[in-house]
């Protein structure tokens, strides 16, 4: 920890990681898998213990800002702020109005992600392919499981920011769609988006603990568990590609605090299916039965949905080989 760091390099890996946080379906974790910061980023988190505060209260500032390596940490984490707090707005936007080129960049990106972590696996046995089902299986129930009513009370905002931030942490499980489970998503960007302080503070310290007591767990497997635990986290990859398959077809809907019509369940379609379902304003895509039930407020802007099969090709593709130069790029600069 006492080489010479590109600290303004690990600043962009924290704002990768914080833009794919705030999509729900990406994990954070997986970023910081590929940019080969994972295991440093966990057992320098993990070193925020009891001893580190001491040294802490004592005075003794610099002992205790090298024992948690705090120019790393500081370093990713302003890039993970920095992504989160300018690039909410966008990534909503961009959900909104391209679905299906963002999800199939994110699923050739998880492609790729998984087959660089699985990389990482020295030896393959029976554990090792049941670790990798196991972590397949757990990811894409998490997938499929429908987002929840739950309250708006500080204790629950605290719960939710120590959940989110373990998933948030593990390559494959996405944090965002953890909060979309706990019906908590669009409540927490909006608090980012119009800058409620003590909404974001709440979260925050749930966050703070959650993350503190999971990355000792987590260090814990990874230094005893190795290979089994790489393998796990890579069936979490494989798993969670359910979340970010492109086509999807709406199923039901809520109205968020402002009012505003949101998608609550979807099911993933082929891309022949997809052409039959009519889309309104180019964000939501149902079959003729569910216009019955949730009619396009604006009758006008109801077409028939295009698959965009060409564009979604060369979205996935361009993740896809994002990944790979990236990690090739990281090999060349470590050499």
């Amino acid at each position: 920890m006492g080489k010479k760091r590109n600290y303004l390099l690990l600043v962009i890996k924290g704002c990768c990681m914080g833009a794919a946080d705030v999509v729900p379906g990406v994990s954070g974790g997986t970023i910081a898998f590929i940019t080969g910061i994972y295991e440093e980023l966990i057992n320098s988190i993990k070193n925020i213990n009891l001893s580190a505060l001491q040294l802490l209260f004592h005075g003794q500032f610099g002992e205790f800002w090298k024992k948690i390596n705090g120019n790393f940490l500081i370093s990713v984490f302003c890039g993970i702020g920095i992504s989160i707090f300018s690039l909410a707005k966008l990534m909503n936007y961009l959900l909104n109005t391209h679905p299906i080129e963002i999800w199939s960049f994110f699923f050739g990106l998880i492609i790729a992600s998984a087959l660089l972590v699985a990389k990482e696996i020295r030896k393959w046995d029976i554990f090792t392919f049941l670790a990798l089902a196991a972590g397949c299986v757990s990811a894409y129930t998490i997938t499929v499981l429908s987002p929840a009513s739950t309250p708006q009370t500080w204790w629950f905002i605290m719960l939710s920011g120590a959940i989110a931030i373990c998933a948030m942490i593990l390559p494959g499980i996405s944090g965002a769609f953890i909060l979309l489970l706990l019906g908590k998503y669009t409540f927490i960007m909006a608090a980012v988006s119009e800058l409620r302080i003590g909404v974001i503070l709440l979260f925050a310290i749930g966050a703070v603990i959650g993350i503190i007591s999971f990355s000792h767990f987590l260090s814990w497997l990874l230094k005893n568990y190795h290979t089994l635990t790489i393998a796990l986290l890579t069936g979490f990859m494989l798993g969670s590609l359910n979340k970010v398959w492109p086509w999807k077809e709406s199923i039901e809907f809520f109205k968020d605090t402002h009012g505003i019509q949101q998608v609550l369940i979807e099911k993933n379609v082929s891309p022949a299916t997809f052409e039959t379902l009519q889309t309104c304003n180019g964000k939501y895509f149902f079959s003729e039965e569910l216009l019955t039930l949730y009619p396009c407020e604006n009758s006008q802007s109801l077409i028939q949905a295009d698959p965009l099969l060409a564009h979604a090709v060369i979205m996935c593709l361009t993740g896809f080989f994002l990944i790979w130069g990236i990690e090739y790029a990281a090999r060349k600069l470590k050499k």
